[in-house]
């Protein structure tokens, strides 16, 4: 059966996880994804985990998950024969996505201005902490730099407590949020390119990406004049975490009949009756009176079974996932989530799947990720015709590993 992208030829590089997972949504769909890596490898490798917790470039699992259904080859863009080689790469490429800082990448030569001269044809997608323009074009940044300035720590944190910092999210989310921009946005750019034969050039800003997504906040404020910030007072309640016995669960109850419900499965206990409880609001306003009774309750249960009894009364409640129950889910086991495949250094593993399924054209896990190296003679002197004796000078001169 088909992939739904077979036939798109597309070139990656640069240091960050963000162009590294824009082109993995691609390649899972069936692009041809030559990964281009300088010769010390991309420094996903560094970030493990790792089998063992022991080091190993080749067996990193983040660049394991990222860099699946991809060639890999080594070039030294710092050298002006790794540049001479890329351009080679994207003389007859659809897309080139690259996410160098700004003034990394113009000393590199990764310029749209320059690259579509030779290919007027191509798609260009440059992702950036703060786009192409403006004052901050320049500035380097790291996920929590980027968190910070989108608005997405100040909102993130503990409920109720101002005395708490802001807080940010695990891993590297605003590249991954950048790097899903960037590939709805190529995907959008291909499609006219199939009507014009014609490229144009993408500019992703992650800290944008992140602004878009903080939900009703802008509305709130636009609408009310108020801030949406995670230490703000809930109108309402029961909304929040209390810990079972054997792990954590999320009540919710933003309805009367749903907080009946859930008195009567504690047992209608007396302080159910309580002036102080009696709507949603003044709960709220008590809710620093309430909570200890509930979490005494709740304590006495484990997460599933208080789950399930509060399914039978139609209570909204929400067993909070730890990484071993999502592995163990028989839920996503019987959508065939997660997938595995083998890798010479780590042996089989088991990969995070797609959230989406495609009837004709299906998602798909082929090939394992690269290692460094690996393609260097089938795509540079198969696919680029480079004879022996070039492959030999350019590993020489250290443009290749």
């Amino acid at each position: 059966m088909a992939c739904a992208l077979e036939g798109l030829s597309v070139i990656e590089c640069g240091p960050n996880i963000a162009a590294s997972y824009a082109s993995k949504l691609m390649a899972d769909l069936g692009a041809d994804i030559i990964k281009v890596e300088s010769p010390a490898g991309d420094p996903a490798r560094t970030l493990g985990p790792f089998p063992g917790g022991k080091a190993d470039p080749e067996a990193s699992g983040t660049f394991l998950y990222l860099n699946s259904n991809k060639q890999g080859v080594t070039l030294a863009l710092d050298k002006p024969k790794g540049r001479a080689v890329l351009d080679r790469l994207l003389a007859d490429a659809d897309v080139f996505i690259q996410d160098y800082p700004p003034g990394e990448a113009e000393a590199l030569g990764l310029t749209y201005q320059r690259i579509r001269e030779a290919n007027p044809r191509l798609i260009m997608a440059s992702i950036t902490p703060f786009g192409l323009s403006g004052p901050y074009r320049g500035f380097k940044a790291y996920d929590l730099t980027v968190a910070s300035a989108g608005g997405w720590t100040a909102v993130n944190g503990w409920p109720g407590r101002p005395d708490m910092p802001p807080l940010r999210a695990f891993g590297q989310q605003t590249a991954y949020q950048a790097g899903v921009n960037a590939a709805v946005a190529v995907m959008g750019a291909a499609f006219q390119q199939l009507k014009t034969s014609r490229g144009q050039h993408i500019e992703v800003s992650a800290q944008e990406c992140i602004v878009s997504i903080l939900e009703l906040t802008f509305v709130m404020w636009s609408y009310m004049e108020v801030p949406a910030v995670r230490w703000g007072q809930r109108p309402i309640h029961p909304i929040d975490f209390f810990e079972c016995k054997d792990g954590w669960i999320f009540v919710l109850c933003l309805e009367e009949h749903q907080w009946k419900s859930f008195l009567d499965m504690m047992g209608n206990p007396e302080w159910g009756e309580w002036e102080v409880f009696a709507n949603p609001f003044v709960r709220a306003s008590n809710w620093d009176a309430l909570k200890p009774l509930i979490q005494e309750w709740v304590s006495e249960w484990t997460v599933d079974d208080l789950y399930r009894a509060a399914q039978t009364k139609r209570i909204p409640f929400a067993p909070v996932s730890t990484m071993a129950d999502l592995l163990n889910s028989q839920h996503l086991k019987a959508r065939g989530f997660f997938a595995e495949i083998g890798h010479p250094r780590t042996g089989d593993l088991k990969y995070p799947g797609a959230p989406y399924k495609l009837s004709g054209t299906p998602w798909e896990l082929r090939t394992p990720a690269p290692r460094l190296g690996q393609h260097n003679e089938p795509v540079l002197g198969g696919r680029l015709g480079l004879s022996p004796e070039e492959m030999a000078s350019l590993r020489k001169d250290g443009v290749v590993a």
